[in-house]
């Protein structure tokens, strides 16, 4: 039997791109002499459709898309991921279904057993759960087929009561069909398979793994879909963040070999957020991005990603230096654009906030300099940045980083401002990282932008470090808090001081009214800002 594994880009809600992109990879697999094409969880209407699937013109035109597919069916069959109605009169009004479609028709439709409402999950808001497992005939195999979530059942302390593999493979299964829609994180690709390979080992049986690749606002797809033979054993993979057919022979159980891909924590990061800035412009329909120039890590990271994604003739880069700006600073965000070939633009702030400030003397009187006069010239930075944006239509990229979003290092309508974070779920040490591969070969971002002690240079000589720990030290706090969800004893148990923790942790905490102010920050980690943390702003706990 030869199996092809459709890897595509959908766009959520674009129906007309989706169904011509899926007839023509049926017609390749078809001209390759499949028996059988595989494609992702809700591949007709783009993963995650969110509250589109309340919509009954939304849910009619999948269906609509889905019987037209149907009849270029002749000669192979086809899995395709897509919603279903519940006519059972009886819970949610959908299924999140797969799709077999064969001879020009729809011939099985198979629902989802497990509803995921964890992190970025919350498809029990939108679905009913499948009561019942069925397997097909496909080819003179018996195939099972399995939704995403319902192969992660596994472990001494499953989050579920049932097991769809095992349910599967007493009906008779041959082989596990999985259409998925699992977004990146830097280390999913090692969790999904060893997942899966508990599934084969479990059930002795190969398992063709199927996911989206692209990029839907904050979520990335990274692709990696998989044959994988019935000892957990992956023989052959399709590439990360690429559309790709691929395709294998299963003879005697068993799939013929190919490439297996890997990638280290670094360079999987990189990819992932110049597919998602490309993806978040091009669904969007714009082409251009400003950012404004520090001349710091942050934003020659950001800077040098956005030309990787969208082209360095469109990016374009503002610097907007203060009386508190040094000469270096300037000089390395002029050298960034050169190296990088991107045009740019000087806009001293100095005289905009020399105004501010008098129309602000009545009132602040004879205060001291202090915090409001620093975020008013980020402030004033953010109306320049939103005026060039508003002005020629281009998208401000925010530069802000997870240590500092975490915290709230950050001042909101200024440095906060943009309509995407694209290193919003990067530690301050993981740019580090980010700006030496990006000089793996030859130096784009300077030198001096990556050695020299951070500062937001809103005062004379300030430091980062004059109002945080060090990013060492706090980015470990950080992860083991946020990602790890470790409170303030285990974190002084695991030998952190605890004054530092508990301020660590109430800076956290009090920042949340910000975060929920942020554009939508690229998710990276398996806990990222934004719809997978769900926290109340008005809260006491750690304050």
């Amino acid at each position: 039997m030869k199996i092809a594994i459709a890897q595509l880009n959908l766009h959520v809600g674009n129906f007309e791109s989706n169904q011509d992109k899926i007839i023509q990879y049926i017609k390749s697999a078809i001209n390759l002499g499949n028996d059988l094409v595989v494609f992702p969880e809700l591949a007709i209407c783009g993963y995650p459709p969110r509250d589109f699937l309340e919509f009954n013109d939304f849910i009619e035109k999948c269906i609509s898309s889905i019987q037209s597919i149907a009849k270029e069916t002749k000669g192979i069959a086809v899995i395709l991921g897509g919603p279903s109605k519940n006519e059972t009169g009886k819970g949610k009004p959908l299924f999140n279904s797969a799709y077999v479609l064969s001879n020009g028709k729809i011939q099985e439709v198979i629902s989802k057993t497990l509803l995921p409402t964890y992190d970025i999950f919350d498809e029990y808001r939108y679905f009913e759960q499948s009561r019942g497992f069925k397997v097909v005939e496909i080819g003179g195999k018996s195939i099972g087929v399995a939704i995403c979530e319902d192969l992660w059942n596994i472990g001494n302390n499953p989050l579920y009561n049932q097991t769809p593999a095992i349910e599967l493979k007493e009906l008779g299964a041959e082989i596990i069909i999985n259409i998925s829609a699992s977004p990146f994180s830097y280390n999913q690709d090692t969790e999904r398979k060893k997942v899966l390979k508990e599934n084969a080992q479990k059930t002795g049986l190969p398992i063709v793994y199927c996911n989206h690749v692209g990029a839907q606002t904050e979520l990335i797809f990274d692709g990696g879909s998989f044959f994988m033979n019935s000892n957990g054993t992956v023989i052959k993979q399709s590439s990360f963040f690429n559309e790709e057919l691929l395709v294998s022979d299963l003879t005697n159980g068993e799939f013929s070999k190919g490439e297996v891909q890997s990638g280290s924590k670094v360079q999987l990061i990189h990819d992932a957020l110049v597919m998602g800035i490309k993806d978040y412009f091009k669904k969007l329909g714009f082409k251009k991005a400003i950012v404004g120039l520090s001349g710091g890590i942050d934003s020659a990271v950001t800077f040098a990603l956005a030309g990787r994604a969208l082209g360095y003739d469109n990016i374009y880069g503002v610097l907007m230096p203060s009386e508190y700006s040094s000469n270096h600073s300037i000089d390395d965000a002029k050298q960034l654009s050169e190296n990088l070939g991107a045009p740019y633009e000087i806009v001293s702030i100095e005289e905009v906030y020399s105004t501010y400030n008098e129309k602000l003397k009545p009132l602040f009187k004879d205060l001291p300099f202090g915090l409001a006069e620093e975020n008013l010239q980020a402030r004033t930075r953010g109306v320049l940045l939103m005026a060039i944006s508003n002005k020629f239509g281009h998208i401000v990229l925010n530069t802000s980083n997870k240590s500092e979003a975490a915290v709230g290092y950050g001042t909101l309508y200024g440095d906060m401002c943009g309509g995407l974070s694209v290193l919003g779920d990067v530690y301050k040490t993981e740019v580090f990282e980010l700006a030496r591969y990006i000089n793996r070969e030859s130096e784009i971002i300077p030198e001096n932008s990556i050695v020299k002690p951070p500062s937001a240079e809103l005062r004379p000589d300030q430091k980062d470090s004059d109002s945080l720990p060090d990013y060492d030290v706090l980015d470990k706090v950080l992860f083991e808090y946020i990602e790890n969800r470790k409170g303030p004893k285990e974190l002084v148990q695991m030998g952190l001081d605890e004054s530092l923790v508990n301020r660590v942790l109430r800076m956290v905490n009090s920042s949340e009214y910000k975060r929920y102010q942020t554009p939508p920050i690229l998710r990276i980690s398996h806990k990222a800002f934004g719809m997978g943390r769900r926290m109340p702003i008005v809260a006491k706990y750690l304050l």
